[in-house]
């Protein structure tokens, strides 16, 4: 795959999973495919259902602008805050050269760094870690507690990770998500979906208590493995934060497009 392909790959894999997660969290839901924007805004206290991209390849720096400040009209008429996904990948060099002063003019401001990460990995070996144990998501308990781990990684207070999990039917039915459970403790969590042909990987989180120790790497081994052995799926996907950006290449993944998050400007 060039560069371009597995921008575009990247994308399309938020835009599929998302509108997924974001419906799943409210019928409901903005999920509007618009020209060269993709809507995935639940439009709850759980900052991450609440996104929009831009979609267009090869985005120059005169249409990146027009999509930056349609984009952030958009996110204005939200009651709550969200992200703003911008794939680096998919932006010609004119683009990226004005991108700064294109989210300056826009009234955004960057919130933090994000890679996109696919590989031809799967089947991996049965996971491990001395430990842990691992139990999959399939209770409101499991799911409050894998809220909590992602609120508490992400800086989020708990009752914005529990508003954008709980109740899920989708994350204890199609979702192969797990805890990594250091005796009744749940240290870490990492999920995966079937997206148009890949397996993603969604809401890996570690306890900031218990960081360091192989934990979140483990427990993203094991949705995979098991997401892989349901669906029979080859390819997978993700998008890493920095934390996790160093941890997924030794599962064998490749980065492909940075990623910057962006919010409206406080």
């Amino acid at each position: 795959m060039t560069e371009r392909a597995e921008s575009v790959e990247s994308v399309e894999q938020l835009a599929a999973v998302w509108r997924a997660m974001a419906i799943d969290r409210d019928a409901g839901a903005d999920v509007r495919d618009l020209p060269g924007i993709a809507v995935r805004w639940a439009d709850c206290r759980f900052a991450f259902w609440n996104c929009i991209t831009l979609t267009d390849a090869g985005a120059d720096a005169e249409l990146l602008g027009q999509r930056l400040g349609q984009a952030a009209d958009i996110m204005r008429a939200k009651k709550h805050p969200g992200f703003l996904w911008l794939f680096e990948g998919l932006l010609d060099e004119g683009a990226r050269s004005a991108l700064e002063t294109a989210v300056e003019q826009a009234g955004l401001q960057y919130a933090f760094p994000g890679t996109g990460m696919a590989g031809d990995l799967l089947p991996i070996p049965e996971p491990a870690h001395p430990d842990l144990t691992f139990v999959r998501v399939t209770s409101d308990e499991h799911l409050r507690a894998y809220a909590d781990l992602n609120s508490r990684a992400y800086g989020f207070p708990l009752e914005d990770g529990r508003d954008g999990l709980g109740g899920s039917t989708l994350w204890k039915d199609e979702v192969h998500a797990y805890l990594g459970m250091r005796g009744d403790v749940p240290v870490a969590c990492a999920g995966t979906i079937a997206a148009d042909g890949r397996l993603f990987v969604v809401l890996v989180a570690t306890d900031p208590d218990w960081q360091r120790k192989g934990y979140g790497e483990a427990v993203t081994r094991k949705a995979l493995y098991e997401g892989a052995r349901a669906t029979g799926l080859t390819r997978a996907t993700l998008h890493a934060t920095a934390a996790g950006a160093p941890v997924y290449p030794r599962i064998g993944f490749k980065p492909n497009s940075p990623i910057h998050f962006y919010t409206l400007k406080s």
